[in-house]
């Protein structure tokens, strides 16, 4: 497979600029959502996993540079934030692909804009329902933990949850929870070079929000697009969740990774390029 060629593009929002990366493919358009929130886009690697079956676009997600990197973080904007990446794009509709978070995102811009889907893609996200597994995720993370280390993360978390973490402490805590996000972490590969957004915690506040207010959960049953869930049966995020989000939409196809963790696109990689060709060509 030819390496995956991508060009800079950017799009005015609500304050400022985001600024993305695109590939000129032959195939249907995808923006592509990083995870987080509040860290720096590693999907380069998914982008060449998905590099000649989809025109993918991937952006840096507001709160870090070359993107705006002030203003609001709650999901409304993050939502809006992403149509108008569309709109400088020129695609009317899109396939929209996100993992982790950013697979929780895909949702909210499905729930909020159906209109601009040709279909949902998510990778291992946050669940739709209740708190979409965030408190199993803390626990799952940190069970195989030593009892210092799992004291350290803690301190580090509430740190974050008040707003006063730095840019070091939440590299510290992803690198000593890294391992954990794999479905065998003694075979996890280096944790890439990651920048994070220190103001994140604004996010978090606003998804809990709208998992009170059960936005996803009333906003998604009757989301008519194609609709491919995958998720890993080790990944700490509760295969359940990926599940009872399914069970929401109509036309969802939920696939379990066996023995995979958070990240399968490298865990195994082809697996989820083989599951998108499937959608897209049957869509």
């Amino acid at each position: 497979m030819p390496p995956v060629v991508e060009h800079e593009f950017r799009a005015r929002v609500r304050g400022g600029t985001i600024v993305g990366l695109r590939t000129d493919a032959s195939g249907p358009p995808a923006l592509l959502l990083h995870g987080g929130p509040g860290m720096s886009d590693y999907l380069d690697t998914l982008a060449a996993e998905l590099g000649g079956l989809l025109t993918t676009a991937r952006y840096q997600q507001r709160g870090l540079a070359p993107s705006l990197t002030d203003g609001p973080r709650d999901v409304e904007t993050h939502v809006a934030d992403a149509i108008a990446v569309l709109d400088a794009l020129g695609w009317d509709r899109a396939w929209i692909v996100g993992h982790s978070w950013g697979g929780h995102l895909a949702m909210h811009v499905a729930a909020a804009h159906r209109e601009r889907l040709l279909g949902l893609i998510v990778l291992d996200g946050l669940g739709a329902v209740d708190d979409g597994g965030t408190a199993a995720l803390g626990e799952n993370l940190t069970a195989a933990l030593s009892d210092e280390v799992r004291a350290r993360v803690m301190e580090l978390d509430e740190r974050d949850n008040r707003g006063e973490a730095s840019e070091a402490d939440r590299d510290e805590q992803l690198r000593l929870l890294w391992p954990y996000y794999f479905g065998d972490p003694a075979a996890a590969p280096p944790m890439p070079s990651f920048r994070h957004d220190t103001n994140a915690f604004e996010t978090w506040a606003s998804i809990v929000d709208h998992f009170s207010g059960r936005t996803l959960e009333r906003g998604l049953r009757s989301l008519g697009v194609p609709v491919l869930i995958t998720h890993g049966d080790r990944s700490p995020v509760p295969v359940s969740e990926a599940a009872r989000t399914a069970a929401l939409m109509p036309r969802a196809r939920l696939e379990i990774h066996a023995d995979g963790g958070h990240w399968p696109w490298l865990e195994e990689p082809g697996w989820v390029r083989g599951l998108v060709a499937e959608v897209i060509g049957a869509a």
